[in-house]
C-alpha cells in the first residue's frame, strides 16, 4: 500500500471534510479539541470536498468547515509553509467566519462559537514544548474567561516525536497519522484498531484515488516542493552572498542583493519605481521579502506587497 500525504490541501479536504468523512472527524476533533474525550456526538461538514471541484488556488484559508452538535462551529486550516503575518492571518479568519454568522437585521444573540484549529509543519511557538495550544479571551491578571466565544488552537507536528510502538492516545494516534501516512506500506494493527483511523487511511491508499484526484494531487505536491526548493536556493545564495562579498559589503546590502536576483529570477526586469521602493525597505522587510517573493504571481502582486509595507 501506498498512502498519500495528509499535509496537502486536497488529501486533508478529502480524508476529513468529504459527505464520507463525519465519523473520521468526530473522532479527529475528539481527539485533538477536546482532549481525546468523547464530547462530540455528531456534526454537519458546511460544503464538503467532492471530487473534481477542488481549486488548486487556495481561496479561503481554512480547508474544513463543520457545525457541531454543543452549538460550536469549527474550522480547520492544514498549513505546510510558514508564511508572512500567518499568526495574523489565523486571527483575521477566525473574526471573519465568526461575523459572517449574521445576515442583515439580525441579533447578537443568534451568534454561535467558533473554533479555529490550525496544523502547522512548523514550529510557531519556540517558548514551548506543548505540542497543542489552546488560546482564549480571558482577563489579563486573574485568567477568567471573557465568553468561550472565540477559541484558537494549534497542532505543531514538529514537535511530535512519538514512535509508533509509543502511541497511547487517541490524540497520538491522529497526529501520528498525519506526520507519518505516507511513510506506511500497511496498515499498522494500533491505527487499525481505531475505526475511524483505518477509514482515514482506506481514502488516504493512493490505489482509491481516480486519475483526476491523482493528478491533483500530484500538482499540489508539485507546488510545494518547488516552493521549499526556492526557499532552501534563496538562503544558499544568500550563504554565498555573505562568503563571497560580506568583506566589503554589509548584511543589510547583501540581503537587497540576493532580493532583486530572485526578483529578477521570477519577473525579469522591473520598473525603477519598484527598484527604489525596495531599496528603501528595512533589514527587517527584506528578510521577509525574501521569504514571500515566492507566493507572489505576478508584479501586480509585488506592487501590493509594496504598498502594504508603506502603508504600515
Amino acid at each position: 500500500m501506498k498512502f498519500i500525504s495528509p499535509k496537502t490541501d486536497f488529501a486533508f479536504k478529502k480524508i476529513f471534510g468529504s459527505i464520507h468523512s463525519q465519523n473520521i472527524l468526530i473522532s479527529f476533533l475528539n481527539a485533538i479539541v477536546y482532549d481525546n474525550q468523547n464530547i462530540i456526538q455528531s456534526l454537519t461538514i458546511i460544503n464538503p470536498y467532492n471530487p473534481g471541484v477542488t481549486n488548486t488556488i487556495k481561496e479561503t484559508y481554512f480547508d474544513v468547515k463543520a457545525f457541531l452538535d454543543n452549538g460550536s462551529t469549527v474550522i480547520i486550516e492544514m498549513q505546510v509553509l510558514n508564511v508572512e503575518e500567518f499568526e495574523k492571518r489565523v486571527i483575521y479568519n477566525l473574526a471573519k467566519a465568526y461575523g459572517n454568522q449574521l445576515d442583515s437585521g439580525q441579533g447578537y444573540m443568534m451568534l454561535q462559537p467558533f473554533i479555529a484549529l490550525t496544523i502547522a509543519d512548523f514550529v510557531l511557538f519556540e517558548k514551548t514544548e506543548k505540542m497543542i495550544t489552546k488560546f482564549g479571551l480571558k482577563e489579563e491578571t486573574e485568567l477568567f474567561n471573557y465568553e468561550d466565544e472565540l477559541t484558537l488552537m494549534f497542532v505543531e507536528l514538529p514537535k511530535f516525536k512519538k514512535e509508533l510502538s509509543a502511541l497511547e492516545t487517541l490524540s497520538d494516534k491522529w497526529i501520528y497519522f498525519l506526520s507519518s501516512a505516507p511513510n506506511l506500506e500497511v496498515i499498522p494493527e494500533s491505527l487499525e484498531s481505531v475505526s475511524e483511523i483505518e477509514a482515514a487511511l482506506n481514502i488516504a491508499n493512493k490505489a482509491n484515488l481516480s486519475n483526476e484526484e491523482l493528478e491533483e494531487l500530484e500538482q499540489e505536491e508539485k507546488s510545494i516542493r518547488d516552493k521549499k526548493g526556492q526557499i532552501s536556493l534563496a538562503r544558499m545564495e544568500g550563504r554565498e552572498i555573505g562568503l563571497e562579498e560580506g568583506k566589503e559589503i554589509g548584511r543589510e546590502q547583501g540581503i537587497g542583493i540576493l532580493v532583486k536576483r530572485q526578483i529578477s529570477r521570477k519577473f525579469g526586469e522591473i520598473a525603477p519605481e519598484l527598484q527604489n521602493q525596495i531599496e528603501q525597505l528595512s533589514l527587517e522587510k527584506l528578510d521577509i521579502l525574501g521569504d514571500e517573493i515566492f507566493d507572489l504571481a505576478t508584479i501586480v502582486d509585488l506592487e501590493n506587497w509594496l504598498a502594504n509595507q508603506q502603508s504600515r
